[in-house]
């Protein structure tokens, strides 16, 4: 355990998967304790309908000489958001670091279809576990982080605020919406925090190299190269832990406050505080898609990772 964040308290809401699974490690890796709530658990699943639970994430976290707790908790389910909040508030005192990762909305997403075909239950639904969960989760949580100076909040998105100014064609209207508005969130929350000396910033991985990904592909992080056949472009994903380490660099850093308002990627973070994914590189997805991915250059990731 490195200890650079030794004495901090975490959460991390929506930590079963993905990336907020490898930041909820990392930050437990660095010294801080840290809730992982999430909705599927060894005796049930949500609706995402995955086999990772929250109990894996905590013992990925004690594995790598952390501390934690996995707590079921629906964070569209106000009652249960604020009873989470008074846990910590009993146990802890107070909250250092939230790190809001709760989405499950892809399974609703009908990729390409304009917002009048896009079924409509399947549209709102995006947006309740989206904007509905974070809003929920922010009303009970940030009391417990503005008692403490120096608070840190990470709102996960997907996509840098440049690279969601442009609507996202062939995905969805809903999707464009919940992943774009989060960007904003993060303008608000910063503005609301700034009289506590709290920093707000949304934040965006690469591309992912999620379960759900790696998966698709039919590869494991261990050969997921072999995917660059039949995508090229795959060449720039990155692994959870890349996300993971920079979100610990940015919580470590004394001048995070810096980057309040702004949507940071974890390319851009490890740019500036020297961090690199677990092969050694140094991946700038967001800079590659736009530069090289989308105006249709062969794939080639030199000088991007």
């Amino acid at each position: 355990m490195s200890g650079e964040l030794a004495g901090k308290v975490a959460l991390v809401a929506g930590g079963t998967r993905g990336a907020s699974r490898a930041i909820a490690v990392e930050l437990g890796r660095a010294g801080a304790y840290v809730y992982v709530t999430g909705r599927t658990t060894r005796t049930g699943r949500s609706e995402v309908d995955r086999p990772e639970t929250i109990e894996d994430t905590l013992e990925r976290i004690e594995a790598a000489g952390g501390r934690g707790s996995a707590l079921r908790v629906d964070h569209l389910v106000s009652d249960e958001v604020a009873a989470l909040a008074q846990r910590i508030d009993a146990e802890h005192g107070g909250l250092d670091i939230l790190v809001d990762g709760i989405w499950g909305g892809d399974r609703y997403l009908e990729w390409g279809k304009p917002v009048w075909e896009h079924s409509l239950d399947a549209s709102l639904r995006m947006m309740r576990l989206s904007l509905d969960a974070h809003l929920i989760t922010s009303h009970h949580l940030f009391p417990l982080v503005i008692r403490r100076p120096g608070g840190l909040v990470l709102e996960l998105t997907d996509g840098t605020a440049e690279y969601n100014r442009k609507y996202r064609e062939g995905t969805s209207l809903p999707y464009y919406l919940a992943k774009a508005a989060i960007n904003v969130l993060a303008v608000g929350e910063a503005a609301e925090l700034e009289k506590h000396d709290c920093t707000a910033v949304a934040f965006t991985p690469g591309w992912l190299r999620s379960e759900a990904m790696l998966e698709i592909f039919e590869v494991t992080e261990e050969n997921w190269r072999d995917a660059t056949v039949r995508e090229p472009h795959f060449v720039i994903s990155e692994s959870p832990v890349f996300s993971g380490r920079t979100v610990v660099a940015l919580a470590a850093d004394p001048d995070r406050h810096r980057w309040t308002g702004q949507t940071v990627s974890s390319g851009q973070l490890a740019k500036v505080y020297e961090i690199d994914d677990v092969d050694g590189s140094r991946p700038d997805a967001w800079r590659y898609i736009e530069e090289v991915q989308e105006p249709g250059k062969p794939a080639d990731a030199t000088g991007y990772r």
